[in-house]
């Protein structure tokens, strides 16, 4: 693992919300807007953009915790950009603070923390266990 970024460094990613963002649950739709659930999905990516210019060749991440605070809608058609912000390198995990904005609008607000393993050590991890 390296790390060429600072404490405070930021990343940008952008999301189109579309339908397939909407509040779904297997009794058909609940809110025709972008659902927690896909904000934090981007959440993870930005903070992810940090960890894919960090992993080496023989390293992946994954994630370690994922905090979400949903403060107002993102209506279909809106763009909203996710802001992550480096906030502590611990060892091999990475912790991100971000928001999310649909242009001034304070959308969503939390925290995500993703480790870097080595791609055999994170195998094994993932292997399923047999009884």
């Amino acid at each position: 693992m390296n790390n060429p970024f600072q404490i405070g460094d930021t990343k940008v990613y952008q999301k189109l919300v579309t339908a397939a963002d909407f509040a779904r649950f297997d009794d058909g739709l609940v809110h025709a807007v972008c659902s927690t659930f896909s904000l934090a999905q981007a959440a993870e990516w930005a903070g992810r953009l940090f960890v894919l210019e960090m992993k080496e060749k023989d390293e992946e991440g994954i994630g370690t915790f994922l905090t979400i605070n949903h403060k107002s809608p993102a209506f279909e058609s809106e763009t909203v950009t996710i802001t992550a912000t480096l906030k502590a390198v611990n060892g091999h995990e990475v912790i991100c603070s971000y928001e999310a904005r649909v242009r001034d609008r304070l959308v969503a607000d939390g925290e995500t923390g993703q480790k870097i393993l080595k791609k055999e050590k994170l195998a094994k991890v993932l292997a399923p266990k047999t009884a």
